[in-house]
Parts: C-alpha cells; sequence; structure tokens
C-alpha cells in the first residue's frame, strides 16, 4: 500500500525546537508514523506535553532540555539519541528565528548571532548526527527554512540572510552526504505559532497577512509536520537537495512592517 511508504517504524527521530509550533507538530506526526523521538527546547514543562502525546501515540520520547544557541548543545543530542535508543535515523533541524530589525539596528554581532542559531547549530546536529545514521544504514535531514531565505522585505535582513544560507547548506550538505543520507529543507511561510501571536491575536494585521497571501490564510504547524513526515519517509526516498515551499503560495512578504525610508 502507498501508505505503508509513510512508515517510520522502529527508527530514531531528532527534533529542535520541539516544545511548541512547528517542532511540536512535526515531533508528533514523526512518532504517529511509528518513530521514537528526542525532543530539545529551552522549556522542559513544554517538552513534557509533547513528550505525553508521542507516549500516547505508543513511542517513545526523551526529553532533553537545552539552549539550541549554542551549537555544541545541537551536537550533543546525536549522542544523546544514539544513547537513548540505539540508533538515528532521522534529524528535523526547526529551531531558529531572528527578531526583525531595522537596517541600522543591525550590527554584525547581531548578523553572526542570526547564524549561528539558524544554521551553525544545524551543522553541529547534522554532522555529529551523520556517523549514527551511516551505522543505521542511511538516514534523513529535514531543515526548516523559511520563504523570507529567497523574498525581500524590509527588517529581515539578518534573519533572510540566515534562511538563505541555511537553503544553500542543505542543497551542498545533500550533495556531500549522497547517496546514503538525504538532506531537504522547508521553505515556511506564515504558520500560526507563536512567532506570529501578535498576528494572530490582531484581526487587522490577521486579515492584511491572509488578503495577500494567495491561499488567503495563514498555514496550520500540522501542514508543516505532513511535509516533514514526508521528506523524512520512505515516500520521498528519491528527493534529496530540494527546497520544499509551504507557504500558501506568496512571493512576496504578506506583510509589510512598515520600516521608513533612509
Amino acid at each position: 500500500m502507498i501508505w505503508d511508504r509513510f512508515r517510520i517504524d522502529g527508527r530514531v527521530a531528532v527534533v529542535t525546537g520541539a516544545g511548541r509550533g512547528i517542532g511540536a507538530s512535526s515531533a508528533v506526526a514523526l512518532a504517529q508514523a511509528g518513530a521514537d523521538v528526542v525532543l530539545a527546547a529551552r522549556t522542559e514543562e513544554q517538552l513534557r506535553k509533547v513528550a505525553a502525546e508521542i507516549e500516547a501515540a505508543g513511542r517513545r520520547a526523551l526529553v532533553v532540555p537545552a539552549d539550541l544557541s549554542d551549537p555544541a548543545a545541537s551536537a550533543d543530542l546525536a549522542a544523546r539519541a544514539a544513547d537513548a535508543f540505539g540508533r538515528l535515523d532521522i534529524v528535523v533541524n526547526n529551531v531558529g528565528g531572528t527578531m526583525p530589525a531595522a537596517f541600522l539596528d543591525t550590527g554584525t554581532d547581531e548578523l553572526e548571532e542570526a547564524f549561528r542559531f539558524n544554521v551553525s547549530g544545524a551543522h553541529a546536529l547534522t554532522r555529529a548526527a551523520v556517523p549514527h545514521m551511516l551505522a543505521a544504514g542511511g538516514g534523513a535531514v529535514v531543515n526548516i527554512a523559511s520563504a523570507m531565505g529567497r523574498m525581500a522585505g524590509r527588517g529581515f535582513l539578518a534573519y533572510g540572510t540566515a534562511k538563505a544560507a541555511l537553503v544553500h547548506y542543505t542543497r551542498l550538505a545533500a550533495t556531500d552526504l549522497a547517496p546514503r543520507i538525504r538532506v531537504n529543507a522547508i521553505a515556511v511561510g506564515s504558520v500560526a505559532t507563536s512567532a506570529l501571536d501578535i498576528v494572530m491575536t490582531n484581526d487587522e494585521l490577521r486579515t492584511r497577512m491572509e488578503a495577500n497571501t494567495p491561499l488567503r490564510r495563514i498555514g496550520d504547524p500540522e501542514e508543516v509536520a505532513a511535509s516533514v513526515l514526508y521528506l523524512a519517509s520512505p515516500a520521498a526516498g528519491y528527493v534529496t537537495g530540494t527546497v520544499l515551499r509551504v507557504d500558501g503560495g506568496t512571493d512576496v512578504p504578506n506583510l509589510d512592517l512598515g520600516l521608513p525610508d533612509l
């Protein structure tokens, strides 16, 4: 049956930023498809709630509270997964983000911090995971990028640059790690996570953003999670180095931050 290609029974996944939003939804989706999951984020209470959902799906969860702005903490997750579950097959590099800022308010420190948080941590975990994946016979990496990695909008210099780097990192890593490890990315658009709370709680902003999105709505984290599962599963066994757009069809930013000309 075609549905069997989406099963990942007995495999082990690490999901960063797994306490809420896209990370939490992705972790639960992977568990529902048969994987045991290592959950990492700053807030243990949030991770415990996600772990309960994974256990309700009949799978095991390991909660690892960690500050993933430190690439060393990300790298450590690979060994934690192998020690706890005996293998590692899937990595979802979801942690990331950077607050918008005007050009003259974006110093080199902010730019480097955005790169470290969105790219260096993903590389640290992926690099640490590769030996374990090879020992398990192969694996899949899914990087959560952003539509802002290809669109131009004021205020997103650091974030957009970092996510664009993550996109090209995905292509380069896919080439380096083929044929045994697949590496893909998802360019996510506006999704109803905590990062969009200011929009979701403001009718005017939400309506404006929806009107500027071809599908006329904000995305749901489970829609991204479904794409994560696809790319991590045998269903995408012939897919690597690809950036999957899950953005409602946006080709330009759907919300102007109102930053003035200099």
